[in-house]
């Protein structure tokens, strides 16, 4: 697609460091800054689709500022600036190589192992007798290992964690209160939006002084799953399919196009019309979880913009 953002290459004052994610190009900078740009690649089953999606990186970030800016009161996070739409500035941090992931409904990967007959996930026991998209009697964290660049990231149990000595015991148990809080809040915002935050990923690192912090992005559509609260009890009354706002109808589409991310499996290709319909959908997300009309920033050279607002905020600190 033409104005959209899928690399990036700045050679910013100071920079130490780039590393290139599945949406996001890391930039390590002097005096313990850590900048961040949210691309327009999708990610899906762990594999980057080869075209980007208008918007995306500007939606991404939006949303994760205006969430950590909502939910800061609870739990410290790493933001310091978004001197662009597609950028954030914060502190650098030593991340732990875990993704809490906290669920409070039956879906996604937990209902995919669930059909498969699987009753415990992540050393957690799943009750018997539910069905795809019902609510836990209270939400359950199944927390993931970060995967090396290329690699699936892996379901671990609390105890897999502390046994390999991922994190310390002590870190476990502020990550798993943090998770909670954060997931707690997210709810909250969504039920004053008319949705329902099903579930989501949290990632944290620990700053130079020893202090844990929230960091990368939070309550987006990337990281998290929304239904709409209006319907629900009556789709799942019926067994139909609820009404949801998250990266999941890309990995349905996926998945009834052939593809899991599996070896030797090919993306299937995505037309133009597909991928406006995939941005438009996460502007819809954008516009009912902030409750706000998404401003499209401008397009005509993203790289452009991106690099004269970043060094126009470096040059002021």
């Amino acid at each position: 697609m033409k104005n959209t953002v899928t690399a990036t290459n700045f050679k910013f004052p100071g920079q130490k460091k780039l590393y290139h994610g599945k949406v996001r190009d890391v930039y390590t900078l002097e005096n313990n800054l850590l900048l961040m740009v949210a691309t327009d690649r999708l990610s899906a089953f762990d594999v980057v689709m080869p075209k980007g999606i208008p918007y995306k990186g500007q939606i991404l970030n939006q949303i994760a500022t205006k969430m950590m800016d909502a939910t800061r009161d609870i739990v410290p996070n790493w933001l310091i600036a978004t001197p662009d739409p597609n950028v954030t500035i914060g502190e650098a941090c030593e991340p732990f190589k875990v993704e809490m992931v906290i669920r409070g409904y039956l879906s996604g990967h937990a209902a995919r192992q669930y059909k498969a007959g699987k009753r415990i996930l992540c050393g957690i026991i799943m009750p018997e007798g539910m069905i795809e998209n019902d609510k836990f009697p209270k939400p359950i964290i199944t927390p993931a290992t970060k995967a090396e660049a290329g690699d699936h990231d892996e379901d671990i149990s609390r105890d897999g964690i502390l046994e390999r000595k991922i994190v310390s015991e002590e870190d476990y148990l502020v990550l798993e209160d943090y998770t909670r809080k954060l997931f707690q809040r997210g709810t909250e915002i969504a039920t004053n939006r008319g949705l329902i935050l099903v579930d989501t990923k949290y990632e944290f690192g620990k700053t130079k002084k020893g202090k844990i912090v929230l960091i990368d992005e939070i309550h987006t559509p990337d990281s998290s799953r929304y239904f709409y609260a209006e319907g629900y009890a009556e789709r799942q009354a019926k067994g139909e399919p609820q009404k949801q706002l998250s990266k999941e109808f890309v990995r349905q589409w996926l998945i009834s196009n052939g593809f899991q991310g599996l070896q030797e499996q090919q993306v299937p290709k995505m037309s133009e019309e597909y991928i406006e319909s995939v941005s438009q959908r996460y502007i819809e997300l954008y516009e009912n979880i902030t409750g706000e009309k998404f401003q499209k920033a401008e397009v005509s050279n993203i790289l452009e913009r991106i690099e004269k607002n970043v060094l126009n905020y470096l040059n002021t600190i």
